[in-house]
């Protein structure tokens, strides 16, 4: 069964009608394929790559054009337990991505490199979620302060 991998065109042009000044956080959360799913045409189709290792390859190549927009890895983990939520909703991967405006990460979806590195990610993932998210300042103290 296939998830949520890719946006649906109604929600990039959702994401595209938000503000677009000032920083935006990307949530995301992954679950991978145990083994990639690569299109029969894809260099790396039948190698056997777990999924992990795709995205990592993923990771590897995009990774210029994430800095070159002025990304960065604000926060990176590994999911151990849900707690509150679907018990089935388990995720292998969770990391908030920033980008100092919207703008920059249209910029890096529509680097002809990157559009190159996203098969490893699309191969990769079995279901995920991406949310876009607005940095706040707080005390330190009170969530939402």
């Amino acid at each position: 069964m296939t998830g949520s991998i890719d946006p649906t065109k109604e929600s990039f042009a959702a994401f595209k009608a938000l503000s677009r000044g000032g920083p935006i956080w990307m949530l995301n959360l992954l679950r991978f394929r145990a083994v990639a799913a690569y299109p029969s045409d894809h260099p790396n189709a039948g190698k056997g790559l777990s999924g992990a290792e795709a995205y990592r390859q993923y990771g590897r190549e995009s990774a210029p054009v994430f800095q070159r927009v002025g990304g960065r890895q604000a926060w990176l983990a590994t999911p151990e337990l849900v707690v509150i939520g679907p018990a089935d909703e388990s995720w292998d991967l969770a990391f908030v991505a920033e980008y100092p405006s919207a703008d920059a990460f249209v910029e890096m979806l529509r680097d002809p490199a990157y559009k190159v590195a996203v098969a490893h990610r699309t191969a990769a993932v079995q279901d995920s979620r991406l949310i876009r998210m607005s940095p706040r300042r707080t005390s330190g103290h009170v969530f939402g302060d």
